[in-house]
């Protein structure tokens, strides 16, 4: 990833940072602190980092906004059953982000892990999307400004916040499979 931004500069950072909110494993946690980092060298404006971050992830997570717009509940309702998710439920989550989200996405916007999957579901729920695109925004500058300011503080050791993000990313992975058994657990014992 550093070498796709030391080679594209300003392009390459909002290529990654747009694939990483596409739903992609690309760890903003190490894009925003190196480019925050290239900063201090000379080589970029802090300002314009920061805003290429926030519209790489605006654009990333158009896409899977789409996804879940134009493709999400009929491949839910076509295939929910199979993970024990009913029409039901799907219209539950509508309504949710109906009523809450716009609150949702911007707060999971500085969420690891969270932050690259909420656009699904946000489509999905027909989230209008000129508010999802707002608060994703908003949510977004908010990230690439402390990412890239994190960079910028710790120099030339950007590299050492890459573990501690890791253990954030693992422990918020560990719950959610958690919180994913609990669900089935609890479907499977009701539908019994």
């Amino acid at each position: 990833m550093s070498g796709i931004i030391s080679a594209f500069g300003y392009l390459g950072i909002t290529a990654l940072m747009a694939i990483e909110s596409a739903c992609v494993p690309v760890p903003s946690e190490v894009i925003m602190p190196f480019a925050g980092y290239l900063t201090t060298t000379g080589r970029f404006s802090i300002l314009l980092v920061i805003i290429c971050g926030a519209i790489g992830n605006l654009i990333g997570s158009i896409i899977a906004y789409a996804v879940g717009f134009y493709g999400g509940r009929p491949f839910i309702k076509r295939f929910g059953k199979y993970v024990f998710i009913r029409e039901e439920e799907l219209n539950k989550a509508e309504k949710f982000f109906q009523k809450h989200g716009n609150l949702s996405v911007f707060f999971s916007r500085v969420l690891p892990i969270i932050r690259t999957f909420i656009s699904l579901p946000a489509g999905m729920a027909k989230m209008p999307f000129g508010k999802f695109s707002f608060y994703t925004l908003i949510g977004s500058l908010f990230w690439s400004t402390a990412l890239s300011f994190l960079g910028v503080f710790l120099g030339k050791n950007w590299q050492n916040i890459e573990g501690y993000f890791r253990k954030f990313d693992w422990l918020i992975g560990i719950l959610l499979i958690f919180g994913i058994i609990y669900f089935i657990y609890k479907k499977i014992k009701k539908e019994n």
